[in-house]
């Protein structure tokens, strides 16, 4: 008797590159948390529905990904809570993030969202010169 096929448990992630940031286009939130789960990665999400400046969307984010106090609500200070107290707490599994609904008001225009999600790239880089998997899907309201 042959074996049924299983249900790949990291199928939404199956053609997706470990470091990286990206639209989430087909995927949903649900699977990216179960993925990460399967992989034992950390899973962060952060909705951003209500934010209408840069301000708001680094207050929502810090939040909502349970930063130190201390977090200095810039993109720098936003690359260093992504990168270097992880770093320093040991060994990490992995990561999936999701910004869910970035604004596009005229506070939060282009130019400040390629920014946010420049911070993200960064440190998609500073972990995959780590060997650790950072993926970062994000959709815009």
């Amino acid at each position: 008797m042959e074996t049924p096929l299983r249900k790949n448990p990291d199928l939404p992630l199956r053609n997706v590159r470990q470091n990286i940031v990206q639209s989430i286009r087909a995927y949903r939130v649900q699977d990216l948390q179960d993925a990460a789960r399967v992989l034992g990665n950390h899973f962060l999400y952060a909705n951003l529905a209500h934010a209408q400046t840069k301000q708001d969307i680094l207050d929502l984010i810090a939040t909502q990904f349970i930063f130190p106090a201390h977090f200095g609500k810039n993109f720098d200070a936003l690359y260093d809570c992504l990168t270097d107290p992880l770093h320093k707490a040991g060994p990490q599994p992995g990561f999936i993030l999701v910004l869910d609904q970035i604004p596009t008001t005229t506070k939060f225009d282009k130019e400040v969202r390629e920014q946010l999600l420049d911070s993200f790239r960064d440190a998609a880089d500073y972990w995959g010169e780590r060997k650790i998997a950072f993926r970062c899907f994000y959709s815009f309201l």
